[in-house]
């Protein structure tokens, strides 16, 4: 009978069903989180340190611009510099046509090949 009236209330009561539970240990928050940090240290390596590298690897490529260098802007005209600022570049992209370009958009240096250099 006291079965009966404890199976009965905890159909009428179901908060009841819950209390009566074991308690879970203290590492189940823990263990909760070893999942996000896994994920996080996967975006970290194959996102976020990718991109860093590329980024440095730019910066590095822009500093080194000199006068005389070929290069192509993010825009597609190639051309060869004739004149250098902190922020602006010259480009010569015709006998006789300059264009100005922020050095920011200068997407990367273009080294002819020795059979290209040997025709001029």
């Amino acid at each position: 009978m006291d079965r009966l009236v404890k199976v009965l209330a905890m159909l009428l009561v179901p908060g009841m069903a819950y209390a009566q539970q074991q308690p879970t240990g203290a590492g189940g928050g823990l263990a909760a989180l070893i999942p996000l940090v896994f994920m996080i240290l996967i975006f970290y390596f194959l996102i976020i340190r990718p991109q860093q590298k590329r980024q440095k690897e730019h910066r590095n490529m822009l500093a080194n611009l000199k006068k005389g260098d070929q290069v192509i802007t993010q825009g597609g005209l190639i051309g060869i510099i004739t004149g250098l600022t902190d922020s602006v570049v010259t480009l010569e992209v015709a006998d006789n046509v300059k264009v100005k370009v922020q050095r920011a958009y200068i997407a990367g240096v273009i080294n002819p090949s020795k059979e290209q250099q040997e025709d001029k």
